[in-house]
């Protein structure tokens, strides 16, 4: 393979390293199997990261932007606040059905994180992160719906974003209709604790998708 720049190169080891490890697991993603899932030589993995430590900060921070950006492509412009949340969530769940080995391997990676000292303060890292975008997008719609929120956007993302790993583990355990109206309840539930009421579950999330 030609030679590519180190800042070309390295998102391009990422993807390599979360397609094979989303298909085969994370015990499966050493330095020489990602660089043979991407042509190149096994020390241009040890050069552009340094230390496996690095390199799943990087899959990590990768598999959140695509699950952040999934999710702002759903939300609407339009000013209804209970219409946006169910758009945005029906995006999530979509993702995870049309490419479950990415949300499996995000699991895998977080157990691996936790038992890890150094790995565990990128998770704890990546966990605020994530919060505070998901509060961040909850502020937004609210503040285009001109609509008051009876709790924190950050409690509302956090009683989400935990609903919703729930959910997640159990549809890759037991994949059935079940999880879906589980998911429109924790909507419904969301909503009620942003000041909705007893808003009713809706329909968005029992669409079938295929296996990636």
């Amino acid at each position: 393979m030609a030679h590519v720049p180190a800042a070309e190169r390295r998102p391009q080891l990422v993807q390599a390293a979360i397609d094979l490890m989303a298909r085969e697991g994370v015990d499966a993603g050493s330095t020489r199997a990602i660089a043979a899932e991407l042509g190149v030589a096994q020390a241009t993995v040890h050069y552009t990261f340094g230390t496996k430590r690095d390199l799943y900060r990087a899959v990590i921070e990768q598999l959140t932007a695509e699950l952040v950006e999934l999710v702002r492509r759903a939300a609407p412009d339009g000013p209804h606040f209970e219409e946006s949340l169910r758009l945005m969530a029906g995006a999530l769940w979509q993702g995870l059905r049309q490419q479950p080995g990415r949300y499996l391997l995000f699991i895998e990676l977080t157990t691996y994180a936790l038992r890890n000292p150094e790995l565990h303060e990128v998770l704890r890292a990546h966990q605020s992160d994530l919060e505070e975008t998901a509060a961040k997008m909850i502020a937004d719609v609210a503040e285009r719906a001109e609509r008051p929120l009876a709790a924190p956007p950050v409690t509302l993302a956090r009683f989400f974003l935990a609903g919703f790993d729930g959910l997640a583990l159990r549809h890759l355990v037991i994949e059935d209709d079940a999880s879906a109206t589980g998911l429109e309840h924790l909507v419904a539930a969301t909503l009620a604790l942003a000041g909705e009421g007893r808003a009713a579950t809706g329909a968005v999330f029992s669409t079938p998708a295929p296996r990636a």
